[in-house]
């Protein structure tokens, strides 16, 4: 990690900089993938994947029997384990649902909203080095809580064309309709327009590296929402010397192997913090078996001291972190003043970690600065919203002379005459 110490204001914006590849490259490569994918269907998904993950399929439908079967293959301490995570995830997201409230907001006027489930959703499961059965969980239970009809998934095979068997587990518990071993951006192309295979959707989910993410991007444009753009894994931590410098140490790592183009940064007011985090680390780094990984990583990480708490607050809110960890002493009196954040975990015990897994918070969050806007995957993610109004006669009575000036003033005539025709029909 790079260490900077006090550094200028002026140059705060430089430093929240993410590491990633020229857009103009991976704009290319994705319309390109596009283009063939809407154009020639499962061949070019089957083409695709060859070139990518050098790998030949003849079918990318995962058989209902190898989801059953799954369960075969795992222990029953990662079975109960994963069972443990489903209570907690659905706990927390089934407390997210709204009931109706009608509002009166005029004398016969009645108002409300009403949740409808999106039909059909697509969730992409990062695979390849680390598959990420938890985020099966994380985007499965909320998709099935809210009622969405048909759930699909897609998630990149190993080196033998083999869907992990936690994958497939994860899916068949949380109700998957069908899985598709296929990644990158060939998968979210196929969920965008439909091949002869996998199916068109609504809306699709779930992280992925900056290729995956760039192929979201461009699914919006193809009419399809995307739950925000999610890529490449990152953390902050805001640590006093109350921390613990092994725990701090641990928590960037945890962020630091999942990828190389990941970033972590370490904030804090004591040179002293920094430097027994950097040797906690070095320690720490070496018994990983993903060390080289995670080593990269670290060379696009940063440990930055500067003169208060309140500036390391401001600075975390313009980096806008997916995930921020507050290791101080008096974290709860700082909560008002974190305003930009996917998730925040605070204490010296709640490692980010809890978050990815059990605790029932959702870790599909946004991520390269995009927490100023985006909210993380949640009940709502998976539902639209559909306001009623109801006008009775004393209804349209009450507003109906205030649409009429209105809807006249804006030169629309047939709007007001849709008020008045009422108007005169109503015995005064």
């Amino acid at each position: 990690m790079n260490t900077i110490n006090n550094p200028q204001r002026k140059d705060w914006r430089a430093l929240t900089m993410r590491p990633a590849k020229p857009a103009e490259q991976l704009e290319d490569l994705v319309s390109e993938v596009f283009s063939e994918i809407r154009k020639w269907g499962d061949v070019a998904v089957k083409k695709y994947t060859e070139r990518f993950d050098k790998i030949k399929l003849d079918s990318f439908l995962v058989a209902g029997n190898q989801l059953k079967s799954a369960e075969n293959e795992l222990s029953d301490e990662l079975k109960s384990a994963i069972g443990s995570a489903i209570n907690n995830i659905e706990k927390f997201h089934a407390s997210q649902a709204e009931e109706n409230q009608i509002i009166e907001t005029t004398a016969g006027v009645r108002c409300w909203r009403e949740s409808r489930p999106i039909e059909s959703v697509g969730i992409y499961i990062p695979g390849g080095s680390a598959p990420l059965f938890s985020t099966v969980l994380m985007l499965g239970i909320p998709a099935k809580l809210a009622g969405c009809k048909e759930v699909v998934l897609c998630t990149p095979p190993d080196k033998n064309g083999i869907v992990h068997p936690a994958i497939l587990y994860a899916a068949n518990q949380v109700g998957v309709d069908k899985v598709y071993c296929v990644g990158g951006i060939q998968a979210i192309a196929a969920m965008t327009f439909g091949t002869e295979t996998i199916p068109k959707v609504d809306k699709i989910f779930g992280p992925g590296n900056q290729y995956v993410t760039a192929a979201k991007q461009r699914s919006q444009l193809q009419g399809v929402a995307i739950d925000m753009p999610a890529g490449p894994s990152e953390l902050l931590v805001i640590a006093d010397d109350s921390c613990n410098p092994a725990y701090v140490a641990a928590d960037l790592l945890s962020q630091a192997e999942h990828g190389v183009d990941s970033q972590v940064v370490l904030l804090s007011t004591s040179q002293s913090v920094v430097d027994q985090v950097m040797v906690e680390l070095e320690i720490q780094l070496s018994r990983l078996p993903r060390k080289e990984m995670a080593e990269k990583a670290l060379l696009n990480s940063k440990a930055i001291v500067l003169n208060s708490i309140f500036e390391c607050i401001e600075f975390s809110n313009l980096y806008a972190p997916e995930h921020l960890i507050i290791a101080l002493k008096n974290y709860m009196e700082l909560l008002p003043d974190i305003v930009n954040a996917g998730s925040v975990f605070l204490g010296n015990f709640s490692c980010e970690s809890a978050g990815d897994y059990a605790s029932g918070t959702n870790h599909t969050l946004p991520t390269q600065g995009y927490s100023r806007m985006y909210s993380g995957v949640s009940l709502d993610s998976f539902i639209k919203k559909i306001t009623f109004q109801e006008v009775s006669e004393k209804g349209i009575v009450s507003i109906g002379k205030t649409i009429e000036i209105m809807a006249e003033t804006e030169g629309l005539t047939a709007h007001k005459n849709a008020v008045s025709i009422r108007l005169d029909t109503i015995v005064k």
